[in-house]
């Protein structure tokens, strides 16, 4: 196999880790979106996500203010309103009303849950130490909820410069390791 030169500005893009999320935030009675794939789990129990949000969102002072959120997962048929939250600022748009989100009550937490996502996962921050360094917010998810009507969810992969993959086929593999 020949392998070329490949630029490192778009390393990322090789190893994007899951599907693109939205996060929600809430704050003094003001809810926002804000469309993220860089994250990655860190944990199994408790449930630990790692994710960087850049400090010129709006979402990373609400984050660090109230150090909750729920990170939503969208679907292929959201595709379309998942690219427009993100290129938008919740400092100047309302973005459920703007891209037609129903929000539900969280049960922990006081960021919504998105009713049109698949999942939610309710988080509470767990650990800030890299967040002034890196924006890198360590997430406990505390709270779970699943769709039991998706059978074959189709999540969204970013690729970078607007490419997005979609998550194909499961394949189920017995374990080598006994």
């Amino acid at each position: 196999m020949a392998k070329r030169v490949y630029p490192l500005a778009k390393a990322y893009g090789l190893l994007e880790p899951g599907p693109v999320v939205l996060v929600t935030t809430a704050r003094k009675g003001r809810t926002n979106i804000m469309t993220m794939s860089w994250h990655t789990m860190m944990e199994f129990e408790p449930p630990l996500v790692g994710c960087v949000i850049s400090g010129r969102n709006a979402s990373f002072d609400t984050l660090r203010a109230t150090r909750q959120c729920v990170i939503n997962i969208p679907t292929l048929e959201l595709a379309k309103q998942v690219v427009g939250v993100g290129n938008c600022s919740g400092r100047s748009v309302d973005k459920f009303a703007k891209f037609g989100f129903t929000p539900i009550a969280a049960s922990i937490v006081e960021a919504p849950l998105i009713a049109e996502c698949y999942a939610s996962l309710e988080c509470r921050v767990a650990d800030t130490r890299l967040v002034n360094r890196y924006n890198f917010f360590v997430l406990e998810v505390v709270a779970a909820w699943v769709d039991a009507a998706a059978r074959k969810p189709q999540t969204l992969h970013h690729r970078g410069n607007g490419v997005f993959a979609v998550a194909g086929e499961t394949v189920k593999l017995r374990s080598a390791m006994k």
